[in-house]
């Protein structure tokens, strides 16, 4: 048999998530590797996996399911040298979109094992103000004001079976009892305000939209898009902006290239598509901590 690989899925992503996780063991076993896999039962357990999973030294660690699953993978395994690669199951399936990871269980499966080994940069978030203080990696972005609030609000049960469609209810009645602070983001020791942000470590957001385009992976630096005013028409004036592609060409959207960003106020915050607190928040970029196939 061939190196070991460590398969750490969700399979509740999706009805049909056992089956694909099956087929994924099944094709990768078919190649000579020796597969273990490992289910979650809820959230948090994919982190703890992961970190056990390490310790074992894995040929490589794959991560599958959506988004969440994924940012739990990586908040286990960054700045251990093992290379992880996804199997999408989820959503959305952001990250997959971003690196073009086939739909398919076994393109995805493929492209994990033939795929070249990336060293990319990873967001990190801590919030000062919770005992202890909380302080996690993302992969994607860190949405702070509306986006967050929306996705806080999100029905679970209902993204399970209606996926898309229940960001977007909760969206809409977002939008209808957003009342907004003022919110300070301080970027490389520059000051803007505004009432809600994406701060991007990747060009994708929400699917096959983009909010910061000029985010790479594995390039270390973020892209911060500040949205300066609270009132609902011009909230959902930056939500078309977003869905056309024209949202930079707005007046009252600031957006800058960086590597640290400080935000005060209070706003919720939510990274790689799941709720994780309010501000402040601090945020940085950490070049290098993460060894991804695709």
């Amino acid at each position: 048999m061939k190196s070991s690989i460590i398969l750490i899925a969700n399979p509740t992503a999706q009805k049909a998530s056992g089956r694909k996780v099956a087929m994924a063991s099944y094709h990768l076993q078919s190649k000579g590797y020796s597969v273990e896999v490992l289910f979650t039962r809820k959230r948090g357990d994919a982190e703890t996996l992961a970190r056990e999973a390490a310790l074992q030294r894995p040929h490589l660690i794959i991560a599958g399911g959506g988004d969440g699953t994924y940012n739990e993978v990586v908040n286990g395994i960054a700045g251990t040298g093992i290379p992880m690669a996804i199997l999408p199951l989820g959503t959305t399936n952001v990250l997959a979109r971003e690196l073009d990871i086939p739909d398919k269980v076994q393109g995805a499966m493929d492209r994990a094992l033939r795929g070249t080994t990336h060293l990319i940069s990873l967001g990190k978030i801590t919030l000062p103000d919770t005992l202890p203080v909380l302080s996690r990696y993302f992969i994607l972005m860190a949405g702070i004001g509306y986006d967050a609030s929306a996705v806080h609000g999100t029905n679970e049960r209902l993204k399970k079976y209606s996926g898309q469609g229940a960001y977007i209810v909760s969206g809409m009645k977002t939008l209808l009892k957003f009342h907004p602070s003022l919110l300070t983001f301080t970027i490389d020791g520059v000051e803007h305000q505004g009432y809600s942000g994406i701060i991007g470590n990747a060009a994708k957001y929400g699917g096959d939209f983009s909010v910061t385009p000029d985010a790479d992976l594995s390039n270390p630096f973020l892209y911060v898009c500040i949205f300066k005013s609270r009132t609902r028409v011009d909230i959902a004036r930056y939500v078309f902006g977003i869905l056309r592609g024209t949202h930079l060409q707005y007046r009252d959207v600031v957006y800058i290239k960086a590597e640290r960003v400080v935000v005060t106020g209070k706003a919720d915050i939510q990274i790689d598509g799941d709720y994780l607190g309010i501000t402040p928040a601090v945020v940085e970029i950490v070049p290098d901590a993460l060894r991804l196939v695709y």
